[in-house]
This record gives structure tokens, C-alpha cells and sequence, in this order.
């Protein structure tokens, strides 16, 4: 037994536009742990004491978090069947993002291609947005990623091992 999602490099189209499914509210704990996990030694991120003193008047959630936050809520649309990211571009972070705003995304096909080096694959180009509660664009970016065909995909299924659905069967 097999979860099918995900597209792969056939079933994009230039234009398409993807409200990526899922919301994801930013903790305290994410920024602090995030930030401490990057070696960002920016008080804006994890005094309260400091952070209260600037123009902002309370902690900016890392920016690198934001870029990463944004780019996995784009995966299931996007690069659930990547073989690699190829780069991003263009970032740009126009609204600050604070400890308790809610991120949600949304990527707009720009380009496919067949890979010339990698006859099982084809590159797509995205330009992605993370957006908060308010509707505040936040973070933007392009990204270019290399995807599975189809056929080739299929060399890598998301298998729910037997154990797995034997333990979850209700007893009788």
C-alpha cells in the first residue's frame, strides 16, 4: 500500500497557481530554537527586553526561519517528488513576521523544462510567497527545483510498512 501526493514534472504547467494547504502559526520556541541552532547571536530574536526597545516593540521572528517555514509549507505542492533543490533567488522579506503570526503560502508555476542531463527528471521554476494571518506578503522568492517524471518516481513510493498497519487494526 502506497499515500499517492505530490506532483511530478508532468503535471506542472506554466501558470498554474498553488494555495499550499496548510497554515503554520510560528512559536516562541520555534524562533528561539531556530535561532540558537544557527549560531544568530541577534537579540531581536530571543530578549524580550532587548526586542521591546526597537521600532518593531517585540521579537522579529529569524528570517532564515521565515525563508525555511515558507519553503516547507510549499512542499507538498511543489517538491514532494524532487530529486533536488537547484537554488532560490530573489528572496526578499518586504513585512516583518513576529512570534504568533500564522504563515501561510502560495507558489505560481514560471517555467518547466525537460533536464537535459537527467533524462528521468524536468526542472521546474516557482515563484513562491509566504503570506501572515493579515494577508501581509512576508517573505517572496524564486526557486528552481528538479523533479521526478513520473515513471521515475515510481522507483520511490512512500511504503506504510505492514507492522504499521497491523498495530493500528482495532482488536477484536
Amino acid at each position: 500500500m502506497t499515500e499517492q501526493f505530490g506532483r511530478y514534472f508532468e503535471d506542472f504547467g506554466v501558470g498554474e497557481h498553488y494555495r499550499h494547504p496548510l497554515g503554520r502559526t510560528i512559536t516562541d520556541a520555534d524562533n528561539a530554537w531556530f535561532t540558537l541552532l544557527t549560531m544568530n547571536t541577534h537579540q531581536l530574536h530571543f530578549n524580550d527586553d532587548y526586542a521591546g526597545k526597537t521600532e518593531f516593540g517585540r521579537q522579529l521572528v529569524n528570517s532564515g526561519l521565515s525563508v525555511a517555514m515558507v519553503l516547507g509549507l510549499s512542499v507538498s505542492d511543489v517538491s514532494q517528488h524532487a530529486v533536488a533543490n537547484l537554488g532560490w533567488t530573489n528572496i526578499a522579506l518586504p513585512h516583518p513576521l513576529f512570534v504568533g503570526d500564522t504563515l501561510y503560502a502560495e507558489s505560481l508555476v514560471t517555467a518547466t523544462r525537460p533536464s537535459r542531463s537527467r533524462p528521468e527528471a524536468g526542472i521546474v521554476s516557482v515563484f513562491t510567497r509566504g503570506l501572515n494571518q493579515g494577508g501581509d506578503i512576508c517573505v517572496t522568492f524564486d526557486r528552481t527545483v528538479l523533479v521526478h517524471r513520473r515513471a521515475a518516481g515510481a522507483a520511490f513510493p512512500f511504503p506504510i510498512p505492514a507492522r504499521a498497519i497491523q498495530d493500528a487494526a482495532p482488536r477484536v
